[in-house]
């Protein structure tokens, strides 16, 4: 039986005892067992030196090939040193240059070397740049809950030693300050659960607006973030300011001067007593204060809270029958077009639609927002639509 077939050592030890049978010539046994005579010789020649432990295969590699390996890491490194700015390609030309007469490692190997020394950067493949998306213009707020403006006030310390985030959210058409709150941290989950109670408290308003930073704003598809998915499944329209603009949204700077002269000079000694002065501050500025915008009135006169209220259920969003689906998981990753695609993690868990069009490419869209191209030929992820930022007046 030929060796392919059967477990190899147990035929090379099958062989050997049919030649020490000497019931055949040495030709007959090797053609009986599917092999060559120098096949057979060789291993009847190992079987005589070693006995049957030998006739196990032997391994392919080099006897020195740890020196070997040891002796072009030390030229690998040292050229390197050298050249600090050339990669595997160019050292690779170097080293067959200076040793034409023996065989140079290859181009993958030395860039592996490289890389296990820490010696070369991982190049990260981009995306190339997709659809281009024109601004919304910032709404004009003229009644109650037309627009809300979101921020955080630069944090400080307090006696103790605390630090101190707070995030103020105000009315843009009454002026009214409707939280300032301290949290522990300015992340999604700690804004949101606040946002939660303010919405119960108060509705919801018809459109926000933040700026550019975290986490109202992500590096993703449309500057969103896990934040501002959430506003736009419960309806509210998300405003933007410009990037390194804080004058978009000057009159919610001007309150936070005022706030920062009468509750933050000096601080407050701990955490607890500095928010109990943002809520005696926050009444005070809404039921006392007069505004000039206001013909000298408070704000609390002219703010009413929203007639629309917050769900209960986060309404789902819907697409044409015809559209794919398509849902990330929780690293922003998805299957599609058999390699798997980077969307954003602001999308995890939401069902995104996709629209296919001519010449390959594939619209991705969140409800009714365009978020970017997919493409067969791509190997990075989505091409993220960009928002072009309106003009100035």
């Amino acid at each position: 039986m030929p060796w392919n077939e059967c477990d190899r050592v147990t035929a090379r030890w099958n062989f050997v005892q049919a030649v020490l049978a000497r019931r055949a010539s040495f030709a007959a046994v090797c053609a009986t067992h599917g092999i060559s005579r120098a096949c057979g010789h060789k291993w009847w020649r190992r079987f005589r030196q070693g006995g049957r432990p030998a006739l196990r295969a032997h391994t392919r590699q080099p006897h020195r090939a740890g020196q070997q390996q040891q002796g072009w890491l030390r030229r690998l490194l040292t050229l390197r040193r050298r050249h600090p700015t050339w990669g595997p390609h160019k050292l690779h030309w170097l080293l067959r240059q200076r040793h034409r007469h023996v065989r140079v490692p290859g181009v993958r190997t030395l860039g592996r070397w490289l890389a296990a020394a820490g010696l070369v950067r991982r190049h990260v493949r981009r995306a190339p740049p997709g659809p281009r998306i024109a601004a919304d213009p910032r709404p004009v707020a003229t009644r109650p809950n037309e627009l809300w403006t979101l921020d955080f006030k630069g944090t400080f310390r307090t006696a103790d030693g605390a630090r101190i985030f707070p995030l103020t959210v105000r009315d843009a058409a009454s002026r009214c300050v409707l939280a300032v709150h301290h949290v522990s941290r300015p992340n999604e989950p700690t804004v949101r659960r606040v946002l939660t109670a303010l919405f119960r408290r108060c509705g919801l308003p018809r459109a926000v607006q933040v700026d550019h930073g975290a986490p109202f704003a992500g590096s993703g598809p449309r500057g969103l973030s896990a934040l501002s998915v959430w506003w736009l499944r419960l309806g509210l329209r998300v405003v933007f300011t410009r990037p390194a603009c804080p004058q978009d949204n000057g009159a919610h700077e001007q309150m936070h001067r005022v706030l920062k002269a009468e509750t933050t000079r000096p601080p407050a000694a701990h955490a607890r007593a500095q928010q109990r002065r943002f809520t005696r501050w926050r009444h005070g500025y809404n039921h006392a204060r007069p505004h000039a915008a206001l013909g000298l009135h408070p704000p609390a006169k002219r703010y009413r809270p929203s007639a629309q209220r917050l769900p209960a259920v986060l309404p789902a969003w819907s697409y044409p029958a015809d559209w794919l689906r398509l849902r990330p998981g929780t690293n922003g990753r998805a299957w599609w077009g058999q390699r798997q695609r980077l969307f954003g993690r602001a999308f995890a868990g939401e069902w995104l639609g996709l629209r296919p069009r001519r010449g390959g490419w594939t619209e991705v869209y969140l409800g009714p927002h365009l978020l970017g191209l997919l493409h067969h030929a791509d190997r990075a992820g989505l091409r993220p639509a960009r928002t072009r930022p309106p003009k100035r007046r």
